[in-house]
């Protein structure tokens, strides 16, 4: 922790309370306060902090920010990653449920128009549209650290083309696009579980699918299963738009160095997407539930 930090604790009264680093903070570094505050060194902070206050009770309660770190209140539970590693399938499914309804919520914030939060006041700046012309320009700087085959390489591009027609354009809801178990905290409450979203900084206006394009990125499990149930009815061809928006995600990561143990689980997807013959049908306006 440096010693600016140090020194705004201080002045928010904050800074005699006992810390120790938690785990995660792949883009910073987390602190406990004494288990009642958290500090997060990185990421965006007055984007995460202006995003909690449209989901209360999702997200945690941010009590102070500055330019590069934010003070919020400490969560209790467990990180829904290491309980999905322990709990047996019928309660996993439990969990993937409270967070799926969670994950319904934040996708009924509705907001202006699609767009990237540029700032605390969470103005809204242009998101990449051409799935094909995004994925072409991640591959021609990608790290040299991804062992990607010229084969890989141009499977990747033909799935680009072909699921271009498939990413929805004009939504203008509320995505938190990093939402997987690293990221959900979940606890026990009288009603079964309660899950609350950490890591907002990838948040911006689009489409809901791209939440579940990251859900299912690893394929289905009793709590994906759980996820699709809470969230509710989806339009027909859900999967396939949400596949073709995740693939934004998917090829951005290629830009950046790989990290273990994902960049292996990510290396394999993008290996048997590029790897997909043809298109994957187009979806239609029909509604269907989710499955």
């Amino acid at each position: 922790m440096s010693a600016p930090h140090v020194e705004w604790l201080d002045e928010l009264g904050l800074g005699g309370l006992p810390r120790r680093q938690l785990s995660g903070g792949y883009r910073g570094a987390v602190w406990s306060l004494d288990d009642r505050y958290v500090l997060k060194v990185g990421g965006r902070p007055a984007v995460e902090a202006a995003v909690a206050r449209l989901v209360p009770g999702i997200a945690p309660e941010v009590i102070a920010v500055t330019e590069d770190a934010s003070v919020s209140a400490f969560v209790p539970g467990t990180g829904v990653e290491v309980l999905l590693a322990e709990l047996p399938g019928t309660e996993a499914r439990e969990v993937g449920l409270a967070a799926g309804r969670a994950l319904a919520r934040i996708g009924e914030v509705r907001l202006g128009r699609p767009g990237w939060f540029l700032d605390g006041s969470l103005r809204l700046g242009e998101m990449p549209g051409d799935l094909a012309g995004f994925v072409t320009a991640c591959l021609a700087r990608r790290h040299p650290g991804w062992p990607l085959t010229d084969a890989d390489l141009r499977g990747l591009l033909a799935r680009a083309r072909e699921w271009a027609p498939l990413v929805p354009h004009g939504e203008a809801r509320l995505v938190h696009s990093d939402f997987n178990p690293k990221n959900l905290i979940a606890a026990r409450d009288g009603n079964g579980w309660r899950v609350t979203v950490l890591d907002w900084e990838f948040a911006h206006s689009g489409s809901p699918l791209t939440d579940l394009g990251n859900v299912l990125r690893f394929g289905d499990t009793p709590f994906t299963d759980g996820v699709l149930e809470g969230f509710g009815p989806c339009p027909a061809g859900w999967r396939e738009a949400a596949r073709a928006l995740d693939l934004f995600a998917l090829a951005d990561f290629l830009t950046r160095p790989p990290r273990e143990p994902l960049a292996s689980r990510l290396l394999g997807v993008l290996r048997t997407a590029a790897a997909t013959p043809g298109p994957a049908p187009r979806p239609s306006g029909a509604r269907s539930a989710p499955g």
